[in-house]
This record gives C-alpha cells, sequence and structure tokens, in this order.
C-alpha cells in the first residue's frame, strides 16, 4: 500500500475514534477543561498525531492508547459523580480572590495570579473598579466568576416588585427559505398560518433568510435582501389599540345617554374593560 494512502487512511480513521470518544466523554470536555481534562486532552492528540503520520508504529497500538485514555477519563468523571472528596483531588476547588469586597492577596499567589491578571479578568466581566466588587471565585476550569456589590448590581423586575409576562424560547420556523415543520408544530401552528403572515407581509419564502415566531404567534424575518423594509409585527399593538378605544366608546355611550340604567350598564363595562387593559397591557407591548 502506498505511504500517503495509508496515512489517509490512519488519519480518518484515528479522526472517527476521537470524534466517538470526545462524544462519548460529553460536552463538558469540550467547554470546560480541569486539569485532569486538560492533560487528556493533549495526551490524546498526540496520540492521534503519532500515529496518523508515523507508518513504522502499529496501528492497533494507537486504538489501545486511545481506548485506556477514553477509559481512564471516563472512569474519574463517574467516580467524581459519587465522591466530592476525589472530585476535589481531580478538578481542584475554586480559588476565592475577592470576598466582602477584599482582595484575598494570598490566594492570589497560590494560583500565581497577578494583579494585572486579576484586573483582566474584572474587565472582562466588566468590572473596572475593583471597589465595586463584593465576591469573585476563580473556577477550577480558570473562569473567575463576580459577583458585583448590591448597589452595583442591575435593577430587575423583582426588585421593582413587577411580574413580567412568561416567555417560552422563539422557535426558527423558516431557514435558507425552507419551512422548518417540526419547530412549527411545536409552536402549535401549521403551514396554512405560515402562508397567510407571509402573504400579509407582500413577501415569498423563498426570499426569507430566517423566520421565527415568539411565543405569542408574532412572526418576524430576515431577508436575503437587505434593502427591503420588513414591517414590523402589529397584532400586539392593534389588539391593544381596539381594547382602549373600545373602552373609550363605552365612556361615550355612557355620557351620550340620559337613561340611568343604561348609563350605569355602560359605566360598569368600561370599568370592566380598564381592569382587562391593565392585566394585558404588558404582555401587548
Amino acid at each position: 500500500m502506498p505511504g500517503w494512502l495509508e496515512v489517509i487512511i490512519r488519519s480518518l480513521s484515528l479522526l472517527v475514534v476521537l470524534f466517538l470518544i470526545t462524544k462519548m466523554l460529553g460536552k463538558k470536555q469540550m467547554s470546560q477543561l480541569d486539569i485532569f481534562q486538560y492533560i487528556t486532552g493533549i495526551v490524546i492528540g498526540s496520540i492521534v498525531a503519532t500515529h496518523a503520520t508515523d507508518l513504522s508504529s502499529q496501528f492497533e497500538y494507537a486504538l489501545i492508547a486511545l481506548m485506556v485514555w477514553f477509559l481512564v477519563p471516563f472512569g474519574v468523571e463517574l467516580l467524581g459523580l459519587k465522591s466530592k472528596r476525589f472530585r476535589d483531588f481531580t478538578q481542584n476547588k475554586g480559588s476565592v480572590f475577592i470576598q466582602n469586597g477584599k482582595i484575598m492577596e494570598d490566594n492570589l499567589k497560590k494560583e500565581r495570579f497577578t494583579t494585572d491578571d486579576l484586573l483582566e479578568e474584572l474587565r472582562d466581566n466588566n468590572i473596572f473598579k475593583v471597589a465595586d466588587v463584593e465576591f469573585a471565585v476563580m473556577e477550577p476550569t480558570g473562569k473567575l466568576n463576580v459577583l458585583p456589590k448590591k448597589e452595583n448590581q442591575p435593577v430587575t423586575n423583582k426588585d421593582l416588585g413587577l411580574k413580567p409576562a412568561p416567555e417560552k424560547e422563539p422557535q426558527t420556523i423558516i431557514m435558507d427559505g425552507k419551512t422548518l415543520i417540526e419547530p412549527l408544530t411545536n409552536a402549535s401552528l401549521n403551514t396554512n398560518w405560515l402562508e397567510t403572515e407571509l402573504d400579509k407581509m407582500n413577501i415569498s419564502i423563498e426570499n426569507v433568510f430566517l423566520g421565527q415566531v415568539d411565543s405569542s404567534g408574532q412572526l418576524t424575518v430576515d431577508l436575503y435582501d437587505d434593502m427591503i423594509n420588513v414591517p414590523s409585527p402589529s397584532e400586539k399593538p392593534l389588539l391593544l389599540a381596539s381594547m382602549k378605544k373600545c373602552q373609550a366608546d363605552l365612556e361615550l355611550f355612557a355620557l351620550s345617554t340620559q337613561n340611568q340604567q343604561v348609563k350605569n350598564m355602560y359605566e360598569q363595562n368600561s370599568q370592566r374593560m380598564t381592569e382587562a387593559i391593565n392585566k394585558v397591557e404588558k404582555y401587548l407591548r
């Protein structure tokens, strides 16, 4: 067999094995590398690179080595799930760098972290003054998580005593000019509804690069041709405006009639409509 062909076969075979190993080790292997996983990644990469190009090496040895370096991390992960002491030994613990607004210099030295390193990590968290930090911890993965002081935290709806409208994740129902049936079904919609909405916008589905629908059934699209202006969704504002007009009409009817019984009926319904508007207005903005 020609050497170049053997290199291709070895590389493709090891690539498939490496893909399966990474997939079985889980997404954490790709997103959050602790010390043990970091070492594993380097060794596995070296094994693949060496045995893919060194034709004098036994290909079976590469498979055996990869299997060992798969089983060991996999076993470590299983033991770590059952024992916190073992997990702390293999993954280390987080190091507190700032506590109660004070920098823990000893922990910085222990992790070989300079003041410049700390300031850089704080800037990555959009914090430029150490005095604004209440608590900061360096995770075993090397990421610094920061808790700003209460007065420097963003105001939330809970702080203001507001109850926001519930909202589910939007569904992508059009991609590259084609309808995605499963997300459309998840949104409790169908193709007839989609065609009607696109007709309202005077666009065809072939011109839509991306289309999404939110939990309230409003469709937003992005077109291939950016020069075409797409009208903004108007269902919610129109519904709110109709409700307010109905409430105003009821007040007008109450003022225009001389019959006290009818006047009371209009006033009561106007009040009910006002209450309904107050309840749903935050959902229709």
